[in-house]
C-alpha cells in the first residue's frame, strides 16, 4: 500500500517548452527546474535538433537523477515549428556558436556546474563547447557522431542529396507537402511508416516540426556541414 501512495505523492515532473532569444535567434528550450539542484544538465540534440523529440527522455533523466539536477534541452536554430529565420540556412559552426552563446547568456552566472549530454552530432557540438568554456565540467556522448563511416550507404545517400541544392529543395518541398494533410491522417501515416518504436510524443514532434520546409532544408544543410567537418 505504501508504494502506490508514494507514487501519488511524487508525480512525475514534466518538461516545459520555453522560447528564448539567443544571439537574436528564437530558440526552443525544454526544461525541468529542480527545487534543490546540485548541477545543471544541458542536453544538445542531434540532427534534427528538435527538442520535442526528447521530452520523454528528459523527464526520465530528471527522474533518474532524483531531482538533484535541473535539466535543459536547447534546440538548433531553425529546427523549429515556425519559420522565425525566414528560410536562412545555418551551418554546424553556427549551431556550435549558438550553444556557447546560450550558456554565456543564461548559465554562465549560475553557480551550478554544467554537465553536457550530447546525442549524435550533439556530442561533437558538446565537445567543441567543452574546449571553450571552463564552466562545463563533464561531457557524456550518446551514440556520438564523430567520424564518417565510408561503408555506410545511408550516409552516402544523405550526403549526395545535401550536396545538391536542387535535390535538397525538392526533398524539402515533398516532405513539407505532407504537412498539408489533415492531422489525423498525418499521424496515422507516420505511426504506420515509422513503427511502434516511435512514441506518441515523437509522432507529435514529427508532425509539428519535421514536416516544415525550413526545418528539412536546415537539416540537410547541417548534415552537409557535418560530413565536411568530421572528415
Amino acid at each position: 500500500m505504501s508504494c502506490p501512495n508514494l507514487l501519488l505523492s511524487n508525480p512525475r515532473k514534466h518538461a516545459t517548452l520555453r522560447l528564448s532569444k539567443v544571439s537574436g535567434h528564437t530558440t526552443e528550450l525544454l526544461e525541468i527546474q529542480s527545487d534543490k539542484p546540485t548541477f545543471h544538465v544541458l542536453f544538445i540534440p542531434g540532427n534534427p535538433g528538435v527538442v520535442s523529440f526528447y521530452k520523454d527522455f528528459l523527464e526520465s533523466l530528471y527522474e533518474l537523477l532524483g531531482g538533484s539536477a535541473s535539466v535543459t534541452a536547447i534546440g538548433h536554430i531553425s529546427h523549429t515549428e515556425k519559420n522565425w529565420e525566414h528560410g536562412k540556412l545555418f551551418s554546424l559552426q553556427d549551431q556550435i556558436d549558438h550553444k556557447v552563446d546560450f550558456i554565456k547568456q543564461e548559465l554562465q552566472n549560475n553557480e551550478l556546474p554544467i554537465v553536457l549530454v550530447g546525442h549524435s552530432i550533439g556530442s561533437y557540438i558538446s565537445h567543441e563547447i567543452l574546449r571553450f568554456l571552463e564552466k562545463v565540467t563533464y561531457l557524456i556522448g550518446l551514440y556520438p557522431f564523430l567520424m564518417l563511416n565510408p561503408l555506410s550507404k545511408q550516409q552516402s545517400n544523405i550526403q549526395n542529396v545535401a550536396e545538391s541544392s536542387i535535390l535538397s529543395a525538392l526533398l524539402s518541398f515533398s516532405v513539407a507537402s505532407l504537412g498539408l494533410l489533415p492531422q489525423c491522417t498525418l499521424r496515422f501515416i507516420l505511426s504506420k511508416s515509422l513503427g511502434s518504436s516511435w512514441s506518441d510524443t515523437a509522432i507529435d514532434a514529427a508532425c509539428s516540426h519535421l514536416l516544415q520546409y525550413h526545418t528539412i532544408r536546415n537539416m540537410l544543410y547541417m548534415a552537409l556541414m557535418e560530413f565536411r567537418k568530421v572528415q
